[in-house]
């Protein structure tokens, strides 16, 4: 199997987990937590909490996904590794997979996107560092991506409900959105969050879904390449220089010209 084959094979599972998540009100199906006494807890919509349900949930859906293609399904080996999951096909090839979820408001923009790290294991793509497969192993790298809009009352009236009060409790996300795409094509050209060494992704739903960042015309070369290079201010600083080389795409072409005589042309 190909990248291309896997990618619109998992494109086409993901349509249908709208539907799997959601009530016909477009309100999301899970109320809370419960325990043996039957108490249900409400939660609250943090994004931390919201995103891990979402994939406590989906990860059944995603091995009966493996099992109908054939491919085998990996969870890495220690929390912080990189991907949240691999799938392997029978000729051997590996397709990494990562969770990336956010809420966005009424301007179809997301509150932010962050898509690992571009330092470790992004650069030295040869050795194992904070993943079980080198990174260069893979034949592509895919983005799971999970978007819905926030309730606009965060709390619920009260915190424990009887298993019996399940429809007076209100769904704290709703209108959720799935996506797959190559993580360089809906990559941006800034960090995902200050001075980390996370690469940013595109905010708007539209580009997300469509996979449409500033790279996905430029190519997956330019688009490692640049963050292969990338420096923050510390890591600058570190290796000797003054400020960083470059820190968008019209500065990176700047550097391009300069430094080796080539000129990226950025649509």
């Amino acid at each position: 199997m190909n990248k291309q084959e896997f990618q619109e094979i998992l494109s086409e599972e993901v349509k249908s987990y709208k539907a799997l998540l959601e009530t016909k009100d477009n309100e999301w199906i899970v109320k809370g937590f419960i325990d043996v006494n039957k108490n249900v807890y409400a939660i609250t919509n943090d994004t931390k909490v919201v995103s891990k349900i979402i994939e406590i949930i989906l990860i059944p859906q995603l091995e009966f996904f493996a099992k109908r293609h054939g491919l085998a399904m990996e969870f890495p080996s220690a929390q912080n590794f990189y991907p949240d999951i691999t799938f392997r096909d029978e000729d051997g090839n590996l397709f990494a997979v990562d969770f990336k979820s956010s809420y966005y408001g009424d301007d179809k923009r997301v509150n932010g996107l962050t898509l690992g790290s571009y330092w470790g294991y992004f650069r030295n793509r040869d050795v194992k560092r904070n993943t079980d497969y080198p990174y260069g192993d893979y034949k592509c790298h895919l983005v799971l991506g999970m978007l819905y809009k926030q309730s606009a009352v965060e709390r619920n009236q009260k915190e424990v409900y009887g298993i019996d009060e399940l429809d007076a409790i209100k769904s704290v996300i709703g209108r959720l959105v799935f996506f797959v795409q190559p993580k360089w094509k809906i990559a941006c050209d800034r960090p995902g969050s200050g001075n980390t060494r996370n690469i940013g992704g595109v905010v708007n739903i539209d580009k997300l879904i469509n996979g449409e960042g500033p790279f996905a015309e430029l190519g997956e070369e330019v688009f490692d390449h640049y963050w292969m290079n990338f420096d923050n201010a510390a890591d600058a600083k570190t290796a000797g220089l003054d400020k960083p080389r470059y820190n968008n795409l019209k500065t990176y072409q700047e550097y391009l010209k300069k430094e080796h005589g080539i000129l990226v042309k950025l649509k």
